[in-house]
C-alpha cells in the first residue's frame, strides 16, 4: 500500500474504520489486527469503487464487510480451541483504544446487539442520514428510523441494567 494512498484516502476516513473495529473488537490487539486488515481491503478494493456512492459509503461497507467476516472466522476458530474453563477475561482490558471508561460501557452496550444492528446504530451515531445509513447496508430507508427507535430502547435497557 502506497503512503500517498494511505494519507489520501484512508486517513481522512480512520475514525470511520476505528468505530467500526472498536465495536467489533475486545482488545487492543483484536481492534489493531481489525483495523490493518480493514485498510488493506480499502487498499485491495480501490480498483471496484464505481462512484456509485461517496468515498466515505464505501470505506463503511468494506470495513463492516472486513469486521463481519473476521468476526465469524474468530467465532469459528473460538468454538474449536476455547473451553469455558479458559474464557478470555474481555473486563480487564486496559489500553489506548479501550480508555474511556463512559464509552467503554456504550461499545460494551453496542455489542450487546446483533450485528447488524450494531452497524445500523453506528451509522446513527456518525450522523449519517437513513438513506445513507440504508445505503451502506444494503437496505431500504423507509424502516431505518423504527429500527433506530427500537436499537436506542434497547441500548437504553442495556445501560440502565449496567448501572443498577
Amino acid at each position: 500500500m502506497s503512503t500517498d494512498f494511505y494519507q489520501t484516502s484512508i486517513l481522512p476516513f480512520a475514525a470511520i474504520i476505528i468505530k467500526i473495529c472498536r465495536a467489533y473488537t475486545h482488545s487492543q490487539e483484536d481492534f489493531e489486527d481489525y483495523y490493518q486488515e480493514v485498510c488493506l481491503q480499502i487498499w485491495r478494493s480501490k480498483a471496484n469503487f464505481r462512484e456509485q456512492c461517496t468515498w466515505s459509503t464505501w470505506v463503511y461497507r468494506v470495513s463492516l464487510n472486513v469486521c463481519l467476516t473476521l468476526l465469524k472466522k474468530q467465532k469459528t476458530n473460538a468454538r474449536r480451541y476455547i473451553t469455558p474453563d479458559v474464557l478470555p477475561d474481555v473486563a480487564t482490558v486496559n489500553n489506548r483504544a479501550f480508555d474511556n471508561e463512559p464509552l467503554n460501557q456504550l461499545y460494551a452496550a453496542i455489542k450487546r446487539l446483533s450485528e447488524v444492528d450494531r452497524a445500523l446504530i453506528l451509522l446513527y451515531l456518525d450522523e449519517k442520514s437513513y438513506p445513507e445509513i440504508a445505503e451502506v447496508l444494503g437496505t431500504n430507508a423507509n424502516n431505518i428510523g423504527v429500527r433506530v427507535s427500537r436499537i436506542k430502547e434497547r441500548l437504553k435497557k442495556i445501560l440502565h441494567e449496567e448501572f443498577d
